[in-house]
């Protein structure tokens, strides 16, 4: 990467950065230190070194110790905390890099989350217009060995002509602080998406999953991703790397996927039968619910619920399986008289569409065992009713 010029905004925060990087005794230090002494050891550090240079280690060390949720080598990466809150988990992007073939262009791409895992299989050109994170982005690519295929760039994204090239853009969702859920309030925004989509040979645009999405963009497939249960992204593929169906979920790090349209699919619905299943929050963004209930042979308790139903246990990385003990009115006394006599100690409290008080609710129950239990609140053939049972086990921890 080119260095800024003096000139340049963003000179001094990136001289600072080098500085730090140029005193590896001092963030090895703070590393050692035992968690919560970090107010005291900051006056100790700086009998020794700058102020500025010491605020930046102990802000280091925090983001490094954060980003270990996200990256095996977490511990030499760089980062701040805008770009490793943006950045994509490893398991993803290498997920989305296996689309990939060919010379990429990654646009907006920070601390190189998705930049790292696209040139572990390509050559790669990584644009951001930030020279702090571009100079992030190329030790980042050094401390994964991928420096040889990873060119970084500092330019502006908007002025880049992607004809007819393989592209990956991560909008920047967080500018002035706030996390932006909106398309219109990304940067770049909505018209530069559809143009880039029209331009480039093919690709896929990083969205955050409760953006705005649905309906934006008729002719690409997007896939929601779920990592260890929690949605993590929507994806819209285009272009020549864009798949048959228009939806997808995909469920890491087991790396199970289903697609389809979400029209094309309608469950039976029925009663409560031995086990509730919660579909995954990639499955539900997604609208396949219906796909997956008749894949694994489940029904809907209700046409507004998301969850599901069946008479045999199922064991899928698609659905959380939860064995039913009693199925209640939605009356808190009548929920309170049956926890009396339960051997619950604890209780997880779950519902989508029926309004609770969640916490109130639970410092009410009674409580006087040991169990974990679960009290889901869903409507059945179109009645609020609390489901009490206990959650399901099968599948061992997949590593991600």
């Amino acid at each position: 990467m080119i260095p800024p010029e003096p000139t340049h905004p963003r000179f001094a925060a990136w001289q600072e950065l080098c500085q730090l990087q140029a005193a590896p005794d001092l963030v090895a230090e703070v590393e050692q230190l035992p968690r919560g002494n970090e107010l005291t050891a900051q006056r100790q550090f700086r009998k020794k070194w700058p102020d500025p240079l010491v605020r930046a280690a102990f802000a280091l060390v925090d983001c490094r110790r954060r980003g270990e949720e996200k990256f095996s080598r977490a511990h030499a990466m760089w980062f701040d905390r805008k770009g490793l809150e943006q950045a994509t988990s490893e398991a993803v992007a290498r997920h989305k890099a296996a689309r990939f073939s060919g010379a990429v262009l990654d646009l907006c791409s920070g601390v190189g989350g998705d930049a790292i895992a696209l040139a572990a299989r390509n050559d790669v050109t990584a644009l951001d217009l930030d020279p702090v994170s571009g100079q992030r982005l190329e030790w980042n690519a050094a401390v994964h060995d991928v420096s040889s295929r990873l060119q970084v760039e500092c330019r502006d994204v908007t002025k880049v002509d992607c004809t007819g090239l393989l592209v990956h853009l991560d909008p920047d969702r967080r500018q002035g602080g706030q996390k932006a859920v909106r398309l219109e309030d990304y940067v770049p925004g909505p018209e530069f998406l559809e143009a880039l989509m029209q331009r480039a040979a093919g690709g896929a645009i990083k969205l955050s999953p409760a953006a705005n999405f649905v309906g934006r963009f008729p002719e690409a497939e997007i896939e929601l991703i779920s990592l260890r249960g929690e949605c993590k992204e929507a994806t819209v593929w285009f272009g020549s790397l864009a798949g048959p169906e228009p939806w997808r979920a995909t469920i890491l790090p087991e790396g199970i996927t289903v697609a389809g349209h979400p029209l094309e699919h309608v469950a039976d619905q029925g009663p409560p039968g031995a086990y509730l299943y919660d579909p995954d929050p990639a499955v539900v963004r997604a609208g396949l619910v219906d796909l997956v209930a008749n894949q694994l042979g489940l029904r809907r308790l209700d046409d507004r619920e998301e969850y599901l139903t069946g008479d045999t246990l199922v064991d899928s990385p698609l659905v959380q399986g939860f064995a039913i003990e009693a199925v209640l009115a939605n009356n808190p006394s009548e929920i309170r008289n049956h926890f009396r006599q339960s051997p619950f100690g604890q209780v997880e409290i779950k519902c989508r569409h029926v309004p609770i008080q969640a916490e109130d609710l639970r410092r009410r129950l009674p409580l006087p065992g040991r169990e974990p239990g679960v009290l889901i609140f869903a409507r059945l053939a179109g009645r609020a009713r609390a489901v009490v049972a206990r959650r399901v086990t099968l599948r061992p921890a997949v590593g991600g």
